[in-house]
């Protein structure tokens, strides 16, 4: 009995992290954004700040028509933001964010395949609406994401393999286990190929050409609205939590800090997350987005050829050390 408890407590605690943590993101986005531009943005929703401003907005989708293209493959077309959505729950399940078992909703042995493998099927969800939705639009986003999946997986796997090399584990708590504050210059340059193939994947400025509203009105997600429409956004701010939380696991030592590793070591986490959150915003706000050409060339000459002279450098180190 004990044990069920324990379980509906980790996915009641999972899933409230899963509901919440995206929507502050959002919130901080809309700020900060607003900051940057000289602006104050949302103010009245809620009181203080326009803090309520994304509940409104998710009110407000909640009430729109749910509208399926007449030329659509409509169980394609409506089971999309579900295969959006869902895979960023199953990751937030296996990421520790403090030491020991109870700080992590379920430890998976081969953690770092699990993560990246389950992020991979996300993307499926933008392919499927891109092709259900029966609308060129559509389908030249559905095919730019493709393409910009094919390109940014595998400097994403070869940067994590480096750590994983350097830990000697594909566990995620085994990795922040082995973790020494050392390992920061050593593995810097697969931290930057790991954020920068993560915000591709996740089609996030400057990497947004799948959704680009200037060309192809907002790509594979262009016939959804009300409810559908609104998961495909709650989509993208789970990614946005996922990516910096594992980039804080993989190369920013998680829960290791100046103090309080044992007790408030989840502390560490989510402050880390957090400044990577930011950034992810501040990068919207900062460049403007890439073409085709450049964010290919960007994938195949740059960020995979560093990937690999990292894991090199790994293999060095170990050998040397060991």
């Amino acid at each position: 009995m004990n044990d069920v408890l324990d379980v509906a407590l980790r996915l009641l605690i999972v899933f409230a992290v899963f509901m919440v943590v995206p929507l502050v993101v959002g919130q901080a986005e809309h700020k900060v954004m607003a900051h940057m531009q000289g602006r104050l943005g949302p103010m009245y929703a809620g009181g203080f700040h326009g803090w309520a401003q994304l509940v409104a907005d998710g009110v407000k989708f909640a009430q729109k028509e749910d509208v399926v293209p007449a030329e659509a493959d409509r169980r394609i077309f409506q089971m999309a933001p579900a295969v959006a959505l869902l895979p960023y729950l199953l990751v937030i399940v296996a990421i520790p964010i403090g030491p020991g078992e109870g700080a992590v909703g379920q430890v998976v042995d081969a953690g770092i395949f699990f993560v990246l493998a389950v992020m991979g099927v996300g993307v499926l969800g933008s392919l499927m609406a891109g092709w259900a939705s029966a609308n060129k639009f559509s389908l030249l986003g559905g095919l730019r994401t493709a393409a910009q999946l094919l390109a940014y997986e595998l400097p994403m796997l070869l940067a994590a393999a480096s750590v994983a090399m350097a830990a000697g584990t594909v566990s995620l708590p085994g990795i922040l286990n082995a973790f020494e504050w050392w390992w920061l210059p050593w593995q810097i340059v697969g931290a930057l190929v790991f954020f920068v193939a993560g915000l591709a994947e996740l089609q996030r400025p400057p990497f947004d050409m799948p959704v680009a509203d200037s060309e192809i009105i907002f790509g594979a997600y262009t016939e959804y609205t009300g409810l559908r429409f609104a998961l495909f956004l709650l989509a993208e701010y789970a990614g946005i939590v996922v990516l910096c939380g594992l980039t804080t696991v993989l190369f920013l030592g998680g829960w290791h800090g100046p103090f309080g590793a044992d007790g408030l070591g989840w502390v560490w986490t989510l402050l880390k997350t957090g400044v990577l959150a930011f950034v992810v915003i501040w990068l919207r706000v900062t460049y403007p987005r890439l073409r085709e050409d450049q964010l290919q060339k960007l994938a195949w000459t740059t960020l995979i050829p560093l990937a690999l002279a990292q894991i090199a450098l790994t293999g060095i180190v170990k050998v040397a050390i060991n």
